[in-house]
């Protein structure tokens, strides 16, 4: 008797003899060796495993994969076990993926900077290492998610086993470095924050430096007291606190 989504594989003395797909009350060779397989979805939850990103930083990671068997035969005879091989390959994939991908943006920046993973000083350079991926596993959306799907199917195909979706369940730093890492955070928020302002600052400066120059009064000032103007007006734009301002009326003579 098969159910819905349930295949039959069947072996003569050894010799792999058919696989039946249909649902129903079937009659078979009783000298067969019968084996049922669900082709029914199954859902794997992967981890959270502590790995390492590509940049080095100890990182727990887990994922949810969906997954059914689509040929029966092969997930019968090509392993002992479909579903442990499906676990632990899933686990290898997940691991493989985030081994390549920087946690988060800075990270990705940096990496691409450098151009390579980082190293100690006693450890030579790998120049055939795998090259570490501009796209971060926080911000990479379905890069990361294609790239995960397509390490879990490699592996998958030879067992006849349909991956059809994987997505990450847990992204987090690892306890040991979390908090140092949530200052590292902050701190770049911080240095993006001043840059932009001081960007801001300047074209402030260029705009009213064009302003002088369309009324002609940039003439009026000598090279000395515009720098001591641009200076006065980047202090005052970039400063963080509220500015005093001293007006000069002239040289009082006793």
């Amino acid at each position: 008797m098969l159910q819905p989504n349930e295949s039959l594989v069947c072996l003569l003395f050894g010799s792999y003899v058919g696989t039946k797909h249909r649902a129903g009350f079937w009659w078979i060779n009783p000298f067969n060796s019968k084996q049922k397989i669900s082709r029914r979805l199954e859902t794997l939850e992967s981890g959270p495993l502590k790995v390492n990103d590509a940049v080095g930083n100890p990182i727990d990671i887990g994922a949810v994969i969906v997954w059914p068997v689509e040929d029966a035969a092969k997930a019968s005879l090509e392993v002992n076990s479909y579903a442990d091989y499906v676990k632990a390959q899933s686990q290898t994939a997940l691991r493989r993926m985030a081994s390549v991908h920087p946690y988060d943006l800075v990270e990705a920046e940096e990496a691409v900077r450098q151009g390579e993973r980082p190293t100690s000083e006693t450890e030579k350079p790998d120049h055939d290492q795998t090259p570490v991926s501009p796209v971060s596993l926080r911000d990479g959306g379905d890069a990361v998610i294609e790239a995960l799907l397509y390490e879990i199917r490699t592996r998958m195909e030879p067992i006849g086993v349909s991956v059809l979706e994987a997505r990450i369940s847990h992204l987090a730093y690892s306890s040991e470095i979390a908090g140092a890492m949530l200052r590292k955070q902050a701190a770049s928020a911080v240095v993006a924050a001043r840059r932009m302002v001081v960007k801001g600052a300047v074209s402030i400066v260029e705009d009213a430096l064009s302003e002088l120059d369309k009324k002609k009064l940039a003439d009026a000032l000598d090279p000395e007291r515009k720098a001591a103007m641009i200076s006065n007006l980047l202090v005052v734009l970039v400063g963080d606190r509220e500015v005093a301002p001293v007006i000069n009326t002239g040289t009082l003579y006793s």
